[in-house]
């Protein structure tokens, strides 16, 4: 997980091989999707929800003049091995 600030009028684009499988979610301000034909998509405000992969984002944008955050979260790696330590009986 990590969080992206955007202050008021920031871009910042969206690069596919960073962002693949990411999910955003507006924790502050609103943000705006930019999308791959350079038209402005939704304005999306706090609690929106939105994945990247697939929807033709190139970049987000605040529209506003406050900052705005953006909470990224990704998918940890599918082959994920578990150790378990066997369980001690406990004797009284």
């Amino acid at each position: 997980m990590r969080t992206l600030t955007l202050r008021g009028g920031a871009r910042v684009a969206v690069v596919a091989a960073e962002w693949y499988d990411a999910f955003g979610v507006v924790t502050r301000g609103r943000v705006q999707l930019e999308l791959r034909d350079g038209e402005p998509g939704p304005v999306l405000g706090r609690d929106a929800g939105f994945w990247l992969r697939g929807t033709g984002v190139r970049a987000l944008r605040n529209p506003g003049r406050r900052t705005a955050r953006v909470l990224i979260v990704t998918p940890r790696a599918r082959n994920v091995a578990c150790k378990s330590t066997p369980r001690t009986p406990v004797t009284e």
